[in-house]
C-alpha cells in the first residue's frame, strides 16, 4: 500500500520520538508499503534544520536528508505535480488551517489517492474534499 507521510511524522520518525502510534509505526516499517514524503515536507525539514529547530545527529548538512530519506529509510520523495496544484487551487479553505504547505501536501494525497498521516487532526475537515487520511493519535 502507499502512503503518504506529513512533516511531523517525517520529523518524529526520524527523531525516533514516543510521538507516534503503534499503527502509525507498523506502516512506516513494513516494507512491503511505499512511504511517500512530500517534497513540501523537505523544504519545511531544511528550514527547521537551518533554523535549529530540529536537531538529529542523522544528517551533518541539509543536504543530507535527501539521501537520508530515500537510502536510510527507503521512503520515496514525491514532488509536486502540476496536478496536485490543480487540487491545491481547487481546494476549499477550512477554518483555521489555511496553511499553504499542509494544503498543498494535502492535495497531493488527494490527487493521488494515497492516503495521508499526520497528527495534525484538522486535517480531518479535509476528508469532506476526498482526503483519505490516519489520524496519528499519540
Amino acid at each position: 500500500m502507499r502512503y503518504l507521510i506529513d512533516t511531523n511524522i517525517f520529523l518524529f520518525y526520524v527523531s525516533n520520538s514516543s510521538c507516534l502510534d503503534n499503527d502509525v509505526c507498523q506502516i512506516l516499517e513494513n516494507s512491503e508499503n511505499i512511504i511517500y514524503v512530500s517534497s513540501e515536507s523537505i523544504k519545511e525539514a531544511i528550514h527547521l534544520f537551518h533554523t535549529q529547530r530540529v536537531k538529529t545527529n542523522k544528517w551533518k548538512v541539509s543536504r543530507d536528508i535527501f539521501n537520508f530519506i530515500e537510502k536510510e529509510l527507503g521512503f520515496v520523495i514525491k514532488y509536486v505535480q502540476k496536478e496536485h496544484l490543480i487540487t491545491f487551487a481547487s481546494l476549499d479553505l477550512v477554518k483555521d488551517r489555511n496553511d499553504p504547505t499542509d494544503r498543498l501536501i494535502i492535495s497531493q494525497a488527494i490527487s493521488e489517492k494515497i492516503p495521508l498521516i499526520s497528527s495534525d487532526r484538522k486535517f480531518e475537515h479535509y476528508r469532506k474534499q476526498n482526503l483519505l487520511f490516519i489520524y496519528n493519535r499519540k
